[in-house]
């Protein structure tokens, strides 16, 4: 199996792919036409980036059946386009959530202790303690969630560390209100911090803002969290709050931020913007950038040695079960559910043929399958088959399929 790597990528992830048997094309300037151009001439069958854009055309350039973005998000690859063309789409969750948690902590103290500018004072061999010794403190204070995601539960691990009450949104839990059951406290994994740490729900985002001394953002983006971060959610922040984003920069309307900065005196926490340059150095301007009680890094969240280690390991995992099995792990552009109406349950001899028979009878009546699985029984001779069909298959269809003497009995599903 042939992969292309075409980014930046761990040494250990190199080694671990060609250990598993692929044979590995490291490119990882690879950007647009020749992206394009190396996916057809190297025959690849799987293509890895991190924020590399993949591009319909790319999709087209060759015989990709996987692309795998090393990372979290998956939102640089057409993944529409991918659907179209039946090439999988995988991804490695949760797999940097503890360096993101990590940096939006480090934001949270930097604003409270105000440490840039203490550093930039020193170095100009200024010495101020009268000014830098003024700090709210965390201990006490409610850190207010959006999204309750693999970063989202890092950040309430810390939360208790800190002394921190917590107040959540997410969309799971949208619209309720009031403490975390144990069954939930348990689906998250933090029955074991809910002893340290208050956890309340709260029913909108604003809700959260409103509740919140620290406002910090963790959803993934997409069409109904585009935005999200309006004027009307910070409006609602206290005077004086901190507001922390590590997700997205289009999560955020950055104009209303700006406004809402100097209204309320705001303090803010950034390590993403909506206007990051295409890449890794560039000239950059935002005006958020300029105010002083906004602190901002260079899109760096998941970019620790540990996380990128692990993220590398996880890529292996789904390039290794996908070569091996023909199965993705983590894969995101599978329908949950498809359009079949009725199951087609056929039991029958586990002999050469008798699928065959059954699907040509199918596809003469113009019956679609959206799905099958065949599950054999102890010692192979007999078997289910599982169809899903787009329609009802007639009377006279399954009289048919009957005809076969090795099917022994079918049954048909409505869905």
């Amino acid at each position: 199996m042939n992969v292309l790597v075409a980014d930046k990528f761990e040494k250990s992830g190199i080694e671990g792919l060609k250990a598993a048997g692929c044979d590995v094309i490291y490119e990882p300037d690879l950007k647009d036409d020749a992206l394009a151009e190396a996916i057809g001439s190297s025959g690849a069958d799987v293509l890895v980036v991190r924020s590399t854009k993949v591009t319909a055309p790319m999709l087209d350039a060759g015989r990709l059946g996987l692309i795998v973005r090393a990372g979290a998000g998956y939102n640089t690859i057409d993944v529409a386009g991918a659907s179209k063309r039946g090439i999988y789409v995988s991804n490695c969750p949760g797999k940097n959530a503890i360096a993101v948690a990590e940096l939006a902590f480090g934001l949270i103290l930097s604003l409270d202790r105000r440490i840039p500018e203490n550093v930039a004072e020193l170095r100009a061999g200024k010495w101020n303690k009268k000014e830098y010794s003024k700090a709210q403190g965390l201990y006490g204070k409610t850190l207010g969630l959006l999204g309750v995601g693999s970063i989202g539960r890092e950040m309430i691990r810390r939360a208790a560390g800190f002394g921190l009450n917590v107040v959540l949104w997410s969309r799971r839990y949208a619209g309720q209100e009031g403490t975390l059951s144990d069954v939930e406290l348990r689906e998250l994994d933090l029955e074991s911090v809910a002893r340290l740490v208050r956890i309340e729900l709260a029913p909108t985002p604003g809700d959260v803002a409103a509740r919140a001394d620290i406002l910090s953002v963790h959803v993934a983006l997409g069409p109904d969290t585009k935005g999200m971060v309006n004027r009307e959610l910070l409006g609602r922040m206290k005077p004086g709050a901190m507001f922390i984003n590590t997700a997205r920069g289009e999560v955020v309307d950055h104009a209303a931020l700006a406004d809402v900065v100097k209204e309320k005196q705001l303090r803010v926490g950034l390590d993403v913007f909506g206007n990051e340059p295409a890449t890794a150095t560039g000239d950059f301007s935002d005006a958020l950038t300029s105010l002083p009680a906004v602190h901002g890094t260079h899109h760096i969240g998941a970019s620790t040695d540990q996380a990128q280690e692990a993220i590398a390991a996880e890529t292996v995992r789904i390039v290794r079960t996908y070569k091996d099995t023909g199965r993705v792990p983590n894969v995101v552009n599978l329908a949950k559910r498809t359009p079949a109406t009725h199951m087609l349950v056929v039991r029958h001899r586990d002999r050469p043929g008798v699928l065959a028979h059954v699907f040509d009878q199918l596809r003469e009546a113009n019956l679609n399958v959206q799905e099958t699985e065949n599950i054999v029984f102890e010692g192979a001779e007999a078997a289910v088959a599982r169809i899903n069909l787009d329609g009802t298959p007639a009377d006279e269809v399954c009289a048919r399929i009957k005809k076969n003497q090795d099917v022994l009995d079918l049954q048909v599903v409505t869905l």
